[in-house]
């Protein structure tokens, strides 16, 4: 039977409005594309062309929250508030958090000092300072960064359990990834530089990826990468394993650079960005 004239059925929805489809496997490509195209036109109309990537353990608190889940801590061990199993349990993740946190706080200050030294140069040329956008060490980052008045890039991740982005990264530069790959990219694109500070599986992910990226010269850049706190990178990662065995080249020593003070890693930086990227203005 046909239509009761002068009746017209809405028009379905576009493809690329239709949910169902972009959600599907069948559109990963897509979203896949989205995800590396996306944060292009962003960067570009925001004039974002350069980063200094700082990353490092999402649970790594500020030093004074640190102190003060101690202070908390103690006073309910002495009313007796847990039994003493308990009590063992949570001192032994007070403790860890106290010697982690002024890991936060160098890269909080590193953070503020980068954005301080970038703010000094023309606009096109800045530096900002780029992190996962999550909490921890990706939080003393941008928040370095807000402190010195300057912008800051935040490359979340979507995972299967709650990570909120934090509140320092500039909002229009605010980002969030479902594929690991593609927020790799970004992260690498624009770097000039890393700093990692220590972390768990993420932070080793990340950092041996920009090494191999490097190493193998499927980049062309070839940025500092320095690891922050000789205490917990030469007792972690011993490279000089790799040279003994064979397994790298000496060369590739140069991949990375040990750093202990915030002083040492800001001139570091500051060195090698400039001989690099501001001499001859080669910021491709």
């Amino acid at each position: 039977m046909s239509p009761e004239k002068g009746k017209l059925r809405p028009p379905p929805a576009k493809a690329y409005q239709n949910q169902e489809f972009l959600l599907s496997p069948q559109a990963r490509t897509l979203r896949v594309m989205a995800e590396l195209t996306e944060p292009y036109h962003r960067f570009k109309k925001f004039g974002v062309r350069n980063t200094v990537v700082m990353f490092g353990s999402a649970r790594t608190l500020p030093l004074e929250k640190a102190k003060s889940q101690m202070a908390d801590l103690q006073a309910g061990i002495a009313k007796g508030t847990f039994s003493a199993e308990e009590a063992k349990a949570r001192l032994h993740i007070a403790e860890m958090n106290l010697r982690s946190a002024p890991y936060y706080e160098a890269c909080r200050e590193l953070a503020y000092e980068m954005t301080k030294w970038s703010m000094s140069l023309p606009e096109w040329q800045r530096f900002l300072i780029c992190s996962g956008g999550g909490p921890g060490i990706m939080e003393a980052a941008n928040r370095g960064a807000k402190e010195a008045n300057g912008r800051s890039v935040g490359l979340g991740i979507g995972l299967p359990f709650e990570q909120e982005h934090n509140i320092y990264v500039t909002p229009e530069l605010d980002l969030e990834f479902h594929y690991f790959f593609v927020r790799k990219y970004w992260f690498l694109y624009l770097a000039k530089a890393l700093v990692a500070f220590p972390g768990g599986f993420g932070t080793f992910d990340e950092l041996f990826e920009m090494l191999t990226l490097i190493q193998t010269g499927k980049t062309k850049k070839h940025f500092p990468i320095l690891l922050y706190g000789s205490d917990f990178w030469k007792k972690f990662l011993n490279f000089e394993v790799l040279h003994e065995w064979g397994m790298i080249s000496p060369e590739d020593r140069a991949l990375y650079h040990h750093v202990d003070n915030v002083q040492e890693a800001r001139d570091h930086l500051i060195s090698i960005i400039t001989e690099k990227y501001l001499k001859d203005d080669n910021l491709s």
